[in-house]
């Protein structure tokens, strides 16, 4: 049984402390550190990466609705599944707007929140169908060179030749065997030209060349480092949501 890691984002200590009771129950559920802002929450997202978000519409600066707005645009491969709480029920609008799982009303009801934990565990389970056959469907063809506007010129790259690429200042860093190559492109726009070779996503920031990974090493909270066969032997982040997928791959 997959475990759930679960955050709750609540500036009520009450309510958090209800839903930290519900939780604690499901056998299945790992509580992750909670929240009490909506700035809270994004950061603690970026740290933690939960499957599943049970946040108030309304706190403290940032709303929800905002913060799961941020949490989408900053999300690895699948953002985390949606909950929201609230004691007006005129809120639920804002939760089918973002296309939350579903939305619970305060005092929480134990059976609505079975309700909202079996949605849960459904679209975890077909999320982790999809990227099976994604793992599955991954082809090795012979590599084609690359076209790279830097804003000066065309450059023609082997993508053999790339370690690594991470965003920075609004421009995309590829790290080569000779340099490092700024471009306009966004990080997804270079995984695209990649598709099918060695390249993955091992964190929301990072697209790695996985023929020069030189070890794989666990950090903090599910999270692993794993370091290249580079000069310089850099070390980049593996999010715990990635991790599974990556080990996968070594199997193979």
């Amino acid at each position: 049984m997959r475990s759930i890691h679960a955050m709750i984002a609540e500036d009520e200590q009450l309510a958090r402390e209800d839903m930290i009771y519900l939780l604690e129950k499901e056998p299945d559920v790992i509580i992750c550190p909670s929240a009490e802002t909506g700035n809270q929450l994004v950061d603690l997202y970026v740290e933690h990466e939960p499957d599943v978000v049970f946040l108030d519409v309304e706190m403290p600066g940032m709303t929800g609705v905002d913060a799961v707005k941020q949490i989408v645009e900053l999300a690895y491969l699948q953002p985390p599944l949606f909950i929201f709480t609230t004691a007006y029920d005129e809120y639920a609008m804002d939760a089918f707007e973002i296309e939350a799982v579903d939305y619970l009303l305060k005092p929480y009801d134990d059976v609505r929140f079975q309700r909202a934990m079996r949605r849960v565990r459904k679209q975890m389970a077909q999320t982790d169908i999809k990227r099976d056959i994604y793992t599955e469907t991954q082809t090795d063809p012979t590599a084609e060179k690359l076209l790279i506007d830097d804003g000066e010129r065309m450059v023609v790259l082997s993508p053999d030749s790339i370690y690594y690429a991470v965003p920075s200042n609004r421009m995309l860093e590829i790290h080569t065997h000779d340099e490092v190559i700024e471009s306009r492109m966004t990080l997804q726009e270079l995984e695209e030209k990649l598709l099918g070779l060695s390249f993955f996503r091992t964190h929301r920031s990072y697209l790695v060349n996985l023929n020069y990974v030189r070890d794989i090493t666990p950090w903090f909270n599910g999270a692993y480092n794993l370091t290249l066969k580079d000069g310089y032997h850099t070390t980049l982040p593996v999010s715990r949501s990635a991790r599974k997928i990556l080990l996968e791959k070594f199997k193979k």
